[in-house]
């Protein structure tokens, strides 16, 4: 079933809010986060907070597609937007696999950082619930890149319970390897998002 003009241009307005709640979302996440990860000596968190800048990213050039410039090709920008967004999911796979390998090898011990766990608990819920409403919208709309950036949002909060769940089990148990291992987990799904969207754009 065909969207109507209206309906469609109602869709776009609702994604381009979305994608501009996520980009304020992550500015924000990543100075916070990556102070909390300074504070505590905690490679999880800071990591968490680069990981941000690549949804940043991701979303920054969601917004671009869908506001498309006159005369401009669609298929073009399409084929663009995704081969981006495949380039953010390899950075984000690069980024959280040297992290965790960082911290396997050298068995370093982040400090408890309660404020970090409460933070990354509403993270994960916010990234959840935004991830789901772009879905449809990207139903609605027939957009990949925007599907494409819906599941690095999902992603995203995957690694905040991901990293949550590692925080939480090394200040209770001290299992210090519980988060990079969930870390390279969410790295290795990041790689595979990354090859669909550069076999999709080609």
């Amino acid at each position: 079933m065909s969207t109507s003009a209206p309906d469609r241009a109602s869709l776009q307005r609702r994604a381009l809010r979305l994608e501009y709640a996520t980009i304020a979302w992550n500015i924000g996440e990543a100075v916070l986060t990556v102070a909390l990860g300074v504070a505590a000596g905690s490679l999880a968190l800071i990591g968490f907070g680069v990981d941000s800048v690549v949804e940043v990213f991701a979303s920054s050039v969601v917004v671009w597609h869908l506001r498309p410039g006159r005369g401009a090709n669609h298929g073009d920008r399409t084929r663009l937007a995704l081969r981006l967004t495949a380039i953010a999911f390899l950075t984000l796979a690069v980024v959280l696999t040297f992290a965790a390998i960082s911290d396997l090898v050298s068995g370093r011990r982040a400090g408890e950082s309660p404020w970090g766990i409460a933070y990354l608990a509403v993270t994960a819920v916010v990234m959840f619930g935004l991830a789901a409403t772009k879905r449809r919208a990207a139903d609605g709309l027939g957009s990949a890149p925007l599907r494409a950036e819906a599941q690095m949002t999902f992603l995203d909060g995957m690694l905040a319970t991901a990293t949550l769940i590692g925080l939480a089990v090394n200040a209770a148990f001290g299992w210090w390897w519980a988060d990079p291992t969930a870390a390279l987990l969410v790295a290795a799904a990041a790689a595979n998002e990354a090859r669909e969207n550069w076999e999709e754009a080609s």
